[in-house]
């Protein structure tokens, strides 16, 4: 899964990265070290503009909040279980399934953050012999250091109890797109801990890798079949993992110290 990442690139970087067209500076975000649930955050997204006579979609870098309302919803509650869609079924699923066909994005990122799940760990659980301990998590990025690709559905929200020029009267919602994680070695594994991402969770965000960034964007490939060619996952060995400080586990906590390597996995953690 996806639960929280790091975004730390300034727009002028990623507008470089994208190729992006269009982005309004007053939609400028902070570096975010713990991106969680129902935050603002960047998605790459390839659409026509607002009150333009030209319907030729352009390329933005636009500020939406994590967490997906699907169109036809009643409310907004819900959103922040609403955040991953998973690669398998996002295209039959009614709350993924329009905004899979017309409206993908790409959320860029440093990396995720993921706790390990360790088989002794559910075991004492199951057993109830043990209080469940503090999970060690680790940092997921690319191992070249590049921008970290994550394919992501926006979806348009209108609160009907707000007039129509009330500037909070439309939310536009986002969610990653999760796949099984690799089961192949990491490029650079920590000292000890996982050797693959499988073993630290079974699920991981789908990255993109660039081949795929116009044709994952394109808003006029709508075939079903053809987009889910592209939820393929990356060629392995691309990723690295190492362990940082539990602090990040408590979303108040917010800096660039979250993304420090520890030597090994803080006492009191599981592998």
């Amino acid at each position: 899964m996806c639960g929280r990442y790091a975004a730390s690139r300034r727009p002028e970087d990623l507008a470089g990265i994208f190729e992006i067209e269009q982005w309004e500076p007053e939609e400028t975000l902070a570096p975010d070290y713990n991106v969680a649930p129902t935050k603002e955050v960047y998605a790459v997204l390839d659409r026509p503009l607002k009150d333009a006579d030209d319907p030729k979609p352009v390329r933005q870098l636009r500020k939406l909040k994590w967490g997906l309302v699907p169109s036809w919803s009643k409310t907004p509650e819900g959103a922040a279980r609403m955040i991953n869609a998973r690669a398998e079924t996002v295209h039959e699923k009614p709350s993924y399934k329009r905004a899979f066909s017309s409206r993908r994005c790409i959320i860029p990122a440093d990396g995720y953050y993921e706790w390990v799940t360790a088989a002794a760990e559910r075991e004492l659980e199951v057993e109830g012999k043990k209080k469940r301990p503090r999970k060690q998590p680790y940092f997921v990025l690319p191992a070249d250091g590049s921008v970290f690709a994550m394919a992501g559905l926006y979806e348009f929200w209108r609160d009907k109890t707000l007039p129509d020029d009330h500037p909070q009267a439309w939310w536009v919602t986002c969610s990653v797109i999760t796949t099984e994680a690799e089961t192949s070695p990491l490029a650079v594994a920590p000292a000890e801990g996982p050797r693959a991402l499988a073993d630290i969770h079974p699920r991981m965000p789908l990255m993109l890798t660039p081949d795929r960034w116009d044709s994952w964007l394109d808003p006029s490939r709508t075939d079903v079949e053809d987009l889910r060619s592209l939820l393929a996952p990356p060629p392995p060995g691309l990723m690295r993992a190492y362990p940082v400080s539990t602090a990040v586990s408590n979303v108040r906590n917010n800096g660039p110290e979250l993304l420090k390597e520890l030597e090994g996995p803080e006492e009191g953690t599981l592998f």
